[in-house]
């Protein structure tokens, strides 16, 4: 059982380490899944958009799931991801991580079709129904091509076991007007994923920061969380400009295939990107090393 909420502070989304074919290498993504607990995230967040949720059958999802259980074994808060684009998949999925002992879902609106917001409520409410975890709603239109309007998202906050909202920067970049709004609307916790804009939105009043690079690096990521959770506007910023380049060539690449560059780089593991990504070409990996290099070497001086 988790011993804290795993919505709120660092929640560290990893890659999930794969062949071409889908076949989840449960070896490295323990390996990945060690250094996340060693360095103390608040939250492990497990197949999301940078493990590739979408892209693995039910099986190797489960797998990882099971993997993972057994590796973290309690030491922090297991956050899985369940969107499908069937309802009825979703459910599925959802009950395998409870089954399996995981202690929170994350749910995306995964479409095909366009969905309407009454579609999108009856479909989150019958995956909250489905279990006893508490859920984080994933508002992420960039992959989904769905926006939650303000009064979906309240009428969710009803929902017993809805407890969180991973939200994308907003467009505007006024992130203390958009919590203002949104705390008036709901009792949801409220945190932001977009790595490069994880220091205002977190100097901001933000609860929680669903990091990318906290899946790779995560002894930096915490240190800028807890100097911006703490209000130290000085120290949240030189972290921050120390992680410029690489929120450059996130924006340049996509931070999905910067980040499977990277982890086989680290650790030295096979992480496939899923047809039809392709890798990173030799002009653009030595961009991201460059990049990467100064951040790589703070976090391994941390482990001294």
């Amino acid at each position: 059982m988790m011993s804290s909420s795993p919505f709120r502070g660092l929640s560290a989304f990893p890659p999930t380490p794969a062949g071409l074919y889908g076949r989840v290498d449960i070896e490295a993504l323990g390996r990945l899944l060690e250094r996340l607990c060693d360095a103390g995230v608040a939250s492990i967040g497990l197949l999301g958009s940078t493990g590739i949720y979408a892209y693995l059958t039910r099986e190797e999802r489960l797998r990882a799931v099971n993997a993972a259980v057994e590796c973290v074994n309690g030491r922090v808060p297991l956050v899985v991801g369940a969107g499908a684009l069937r309802t009825d998949s979703a459910v599925d999925l959802a009950r395998d991580a409870e089954a399996a002992g995981a202690d929170a879902l994350l749910l995306a609106p995964v479409s095909y079709t366009p969905l309407t917001q009454e579609e999108v409520y009856q479909h989150f409410l019958a995956v909250a129904k489905a279990t006893r975890l508490p859920l984080c709603i994933y508002n992420n239109p960039g992959t989904t091509h769905f926006t939650f309007s303000r009064e979906l998202l309240q009428r969710l906050s009803d929902i017993g076991t809805i407890r969180a909202v991973k939200m994308p920067l907003p467009a505007d970049g006024d992130l203390r007007g958009e919590l203002g709004l949104l705390r008036e609307k709901t009792s949801l916790a409220i945190g932001y994923s977009g790595d490069w804009g994880a220091t205002e939105a977190l100097l901001s009043g933000a609860d929680a920061w669903y990091s990318v690079i906290g899946g790779l690096l995560p002894r930096t990521a915490l240190a800028l969380t807890k100097a911006a959770m703490a209000g130290n506007d000085g120290e949240a910023r030189r972290l921050d400009g120390l992680l410029q380049p690489l929120w450059d060539v996130f924006n340049a690449y996509g931070s999905i295939r910067v980040v499977y560059m990277l982890v086989q780089h680290l650790l030295d593991v096979r992480a496939e990107l899923p047809r039809p990504l392709l890798p990173l070409g030799p002009a653009d990996r030595q961009r991201v090393f460059d990049a990467a290099s100064p951040v790589i070497d703070l976090e391994r001086q941390s482990l001294l």
